[in-house]
């Protein structure tokens, strides 16, 4: 065999081998792929639905379920000014498991949300690589940013396909992820601290508790929605969303233009007293003032109340106490309080502080009335057929009572004989007395009753006080005495307010109310609050007697202080001795109206202790009231009905104070020889006396309070215009 053969041979022998081997490769190589296909057709069968339900969640991280969050209705003004409302925030939201998932994210991320948005790099570098929370999908990074920040994040990482960027910084404005954007509502109050006490405020979320945002939270309140984000079984990534359903507003009673008038004079009032009497202690007084004592010299009085009211529908149009707050900033309490007093507090007293700020005087504290419930007694007295109106009641400086003898506030002078009209006229302790007497306990307090003295008026506001009364077996005859004009029970501003109103509306005890409609979010009418008649308390007659004693007291009595030219008025002062009694602390109080024959407005205002040498001058509230009905009466369209030939001369410590309406302005510095003489013009008693109120009201069982669920009839049910 030659050389050349054998070389062939040996060649077909080594291709066979080959082709030996490659098929034995081959079918090893198809029996694994065999083996695999049946492995996973195993596992399929038997695990598949778990696998693609860990895939598909690893997948759709952001199209999960979301709250979609709902509009807390808006709060208006009776003409529609919006005083509180919520605007659309965002929060920040970091999902450490995304930037986590590739390093080339981190950076670009961080460089993003420190240089856009201002955050902390610390911090969010602290969030990625914390154990606790680097494989966290919801960190809240940043609370209620505004839609244009959201808007210039979202420009700077976005990458438009005409972009001039390099590759390189399209690639880091890619990389930017796990960042996004929660949906939220920030509550928002544009007048800030107007009307705070009757408004009130949200805390964290939608829940308040005090005003008419606590009132009224639920119906302010709506329904949060949802979105879902799933994969179908096809695999298709599909979206579901449930809209959510915004909360109702609510359009008040209130007038922006009323309540600014009112806090103005009150604020006006607080700053003159407090200037008055910083020179006064300067020349009674050391340098060397402790920080309590130059504290309370920096205020007009401890409190002011003033309300503004239709009394003819109970509408409140005005509301108003000392020490307002920013409804935008409510634990602020730099307004009230030092900062050395502030840092000495311990929660404890700073909640207390807060509270006290928070809530509503002119609905919540009870305090003994004085002579402004005057009227309220003798038209209590003149319905029963107790006296009548052509009585006469003698008047010799104060009244032998059981053990006790009770001044009058003349002591030791005296009224002499006196008609009914000018018991009211000159507010006489020792008339007013007799006339309690003649009422008996029984119907004295029968009447307080009617009147709803000792139960909640059932305004829509919460925290209503109720006040203490005397009971069958407490109200002896010294009792009787001073509870006749005003000493010896508790009332609230709210009460007294209701009370008066339907003495001088003809007799009809409206329900007070500070919101009138319930609208929609697209400002359809849900609901509307009629005003709403309680009772039927004097008859038209007796009221119309009342007014025109109220007339006399304004005319040449202890109102005429709060005159103001060009329009009949009545009113009544009111000045309390507080407890102790001999302490030289008081209350003083106005009630008046206009006009005359056909009130159109009544306004209550008390000056709780004011800064003063005698506290016990009832021309204080009446310098408030004059300046607010001065510029509220013609606002209100209510036309003058008397001479219009002399201008109103406000109180000399309103100089300078700008007014609406600058009628007589320029003559606002002359003296009228009345609304700013200094002697002391009031009702009240120096009479250590008199009882204190009862210490423990009735069983809570007894008191049963009034509210939008009570038995109450409408202005149509009863045959009245509104």
């Amino acid at each position: 065999m030659s050389k050349l053969e054998r070389r062939k041979k040996q060649k077909r022998k080594l291709s066979g081998t080959m082709r030996k081997k490659l098929a034995g490769l081959f079918i090893l190589v198809l029996l694994a792929l065999v083996g695999l296909t049946l492995r996973i057709t195993y596992i399929n069968a038997k695990s598949g639905d778990k696998y693609k339900k860990q895939v598909l969640i690893q997948s759709q991280q952001q199209y999960d379920s979301r709250t979609i969050p709902f509009k807390r209705g808006d709060i208006t003004d009776r003409n529609g000014t919006v005083l509180a409302t919520s605007s659309k925030v965002y929060n920040v939201i970091l999902d450490c498991k995304v930037v986590n998932s590739n390093k080339d994210y981190v950076e670009p991320t961080v460089k993003a949300l420190t240089e856009q948005l201002g955050l902390d790099e610390d911090t969010i570098r602290g969030l990625l690589t914390n154990e606790q929370t680097k494989n966290s999908q919801y960190q809240i990074l940043k609370k209620e940013i505004s839609m244009d920040e959201k808007k210039a994040f979202e420009a700077y990482t976005a990458v438009p396909e005409d972009s001039k960027l390099s590759e390189e910084e399209r690639l880091e404005k890619k990389n930017v992820q796990g960042v996004w954007f929660e949906e939220d509502y920030l509550r928002k109050y544009p007048m800030n601290a107007l009307a705070c006490d009757t408004l009130g405020f949200t805390f964290a979320g939608n829940v308040a508790d005090w005003g008419i945002e606590g009132y009224y939270n639920s119906t302010l309140n709506g329904v949060d929605g949802r979105k879902y984000g799933y994969f179908n079984q096809d695999s298709d990534l599909e979206q579901t969303i449930i809209d959510p359903v915004n909360g109702n507003s609510v359009v008040s009673t209130l007038d922006v233009n009323i309540q600014q008038v009112i806090e103005k004079y009150i604020s006006a009032f607080d700053t003159a007293m407090s200037k008055e009497n910083f020179k006064k202690e300067d020349k009674k007084e050391d340098e060397e003032e402790d920080s309590s004592k130059a504290k309370k010299i920096t205020k007009g009085a401890a409190n002011i109340g003033v309300i503004v009211a239709n009394p003819n529908t109970g509408e409140i149009l005005g509301m108003a106490s000392s020490d307002p707050y920013d409804l935008n900033n409510p634990r602020d309490l730099t307004g009230i309080y030092t900062e050395e007093e502030i840092k000495r507090m311990n929660d404890e007293s700073q909640l207390d502080a807060l509270n006290a700020m928070w809530q509503n005087y002119c609905v919540t504290e009870a305090y003994e009335p004085g002579s402004t419930v005057k009227p309220v007694i003798v038209a209590s007295a003149l319905e029963a057929g107790a006296i009548t109106e052509n009585d006469t009641f003698v008047c010799d400086g104060g009244q032998q009572v059981a053990d006790r003898f009770i001044k009058c506030s003349i002591y030791p002078d005296a009224h002499g004989t006196q008609s009914l009209g000018e018991v009211i006229q000159n507010s006489c302790n020792d008339g007013l007395m007799a006339i309690g007497k003649k009422m008996g306990a029984e119907t004295f307090l029968r009447y307080q009753k009617t009147f709803n003295f000792g139960s909640r008026t059932g305004i829509d506001l919460p925290g209503e006080g109720t006040g203490i009364l005397h009971t069958k077996d407490t109200l002896n005859a010294v009792e009787l005495a001073t509870s006749s004009f005003g000493q010896g029970f508790t009332c609230t501003m709210v009460q007294e307010l209701a009370a008066l109103s339907s003495v001088i509306n003809g007799g009809t005890y409206y329900q007070p109310h500070v919101v009138n409609r319930i609208v929609d979010d697209k400002g359809k009418t849900v609901k509307t609050i009629e005003p709403t008649v309680l009772k039927q308390t004097i008859s038209p007659d007796i009221s119309a007697e009342i007014r025109d004693y109220m007339g006399m007291s304004v005319k040449s009595g202890t109102s005429k202080t709060s005159k103001v030219q060009g329009y009949s008025m009545g009113g009544k002062t009111g000045t309390a001795q507080k407890i102790p009694r001999g302490s030289g602390k008081y209350l003083v109080s106005f009630i008046g109206f206009a006009p005359l024959d056909d009130p159109q407005v009544v306004i209550y205002v008390v000056v709780d202790e004011p800064n003063a040498e005698r506290q016990d001058n009832s021309k204080y509230p009446q310098y408030i009231a004059q300046a607010v009905l001065s510029e509220i009466l013609p606002y209100m369209d209510i036309f003058p009905d008397e001479d219009t030939s002399q201008a109103t001369v406000l109180w000399e410590g309103f100089t300078g104070v700008k007014k609406q309406n600058d009628v007589g302005a320029e003559d606002q510095e002359e003296d009228d020889g009345d609304a700013q003489e200094s002697d002391i013009s009031g009702d009240g008693i120096e009479d250590e006396n008199v009882p204190d109120p009862p210490e423990n009201q009735e069983s809570e069982d007894e008191v049963e309070p009034n509210n939008q669920e009570s038995d109450g009839i409408t202005n149509e049910e009863a045959g009245l215009s509104e």
